[in-house]
């Protein structure tokens, strides 16, 4: 996955940033998604495609949408339900210091939403996050980042660095940190466009998750790639559609894309989790809430 890490930029400019920013991956022309990923444009992200008197017609939209997942109550469910998929765990304020390497081939991944070392995001958090505190215990592990970015190699990370992360976690600056990019590159621009495509609570933790696990990219097996490609096949709530037919064909979409990658076999966030709630008709993500991570069973009791 490629993601862009904002740290310390006005919501405004980290948004339009992270939707203007593309990648070269492309799905394998075997995928299921392959065919209809081919016809996405180059910006198929509404917000940034629009001009500004769009734009404002786009947040009254969403400004008139029901809070959903914004609520405090519901992002708390989003983030137990995301660390489920991310570390097998509810307790998500564990997630910040955790690290390993479950030998994917994207090297180590830290933190709540995931960093790796192999995928470019850690090494882009990093470096942002030491621009404003220069003597943070990874900044000495910026050249080794640098070089084993792309690559599944703790060549010049080991011995040391799982310590220095966890030290860093200590502060919570740096906590504070991921959690603004958990927020403002992947949680409120899902929130938006998914209130934008008309969808409900679930719909919104399902484009949330995406853009996680795929990266607000705009290539074919990003978020904006695998959206478009459902559209081709869907029509949303906005455009008259109905929402579980939609979100069924966003979600084959997803595991399909996941299925193409070497990294992400397992589509349990899929398949016993987010399907589960479609399935039980769920639109608004109420609890109590019963799913299944990679075998063993979570609850949300309220």
């Amino acid at each position: 996955m490629t993601r862009v890490v904002l740290i310390g930029v006005p919501i405004a400019i980290a948004v339009s940033i992270v939707f203007n920013s593309g990648g070269d991956a492309a799905l394998p022309k075997n995928s299921p998604t392959a065919e209809a990923s081919a016809t996405v444009p180059a910006n198929p992200d509404p917000f940034a495609a629009a001009d500004e008197e769009e734009r404002g017609e786009m947040n009254k939209r969403i400004e008139a949408a029901p809070a959903g997942l914004a609520t405090p109550a519901m992002r708390e469910i989003a983030w137990k339900l995301l660390a489920s998929a991310e570390g097998s765990t509810l307790d998500w304020r564990t997630q910040y210091a955790t690290i390993e390497d479950s030998g994917d081939g994207t090297g180590y991944a830290a933190g709540i939403v995931g960093f790796c070392s192999g995928t470019h995001d850690m090494l882009a958090f990093v470096e942002a996050f030491t621009e404003d505190h220069p003597d943070n215990p990874l900044a000495p592990f910026l050249p080794a980042l640098r070089k084993v970015d792309g690559t599944g190699s703790h060549e010049g990370l080991d011995p040391g660095f799982t310590a220095a992360w966890k030290k860093a976690a200590e502060d919570a600056a740096f906590r504070e940190a991921q959690d603004e990019v958990r927020d403002k590159q992947y949680f409120e621009p899902a929130v938006r466009l998914a209130k934008l495509d008309g969808l409900g609570t679930l719909g919104q933790f399902i484009y949330f998750d995406a853009m996680v696990l795929q990266g607000p990219g705009h290539e074919a097996d990003s978020f904006y790639g695998i959206r478009q490609a459902a559209l081709a096949e869907a029509d949303t709530v906005t455009e008259g559609g109905d929402e579980s037919a939609y979100l069924d064909i966003f979600l084959d979409t997803a595991r399909a894309v996941m299925k193409s990658k070497k990294t992400q076999h397992d589509t349990s966030r899929i398949d016993t989790a987010q399907r589960v709630f479609l399935e039980d008709e769920n639109l608004d993500l109420e609890p109590p809430l019963t799913w299944k991570m990679y075998g063993e069973t979570f609850r949300i009791a309220s």
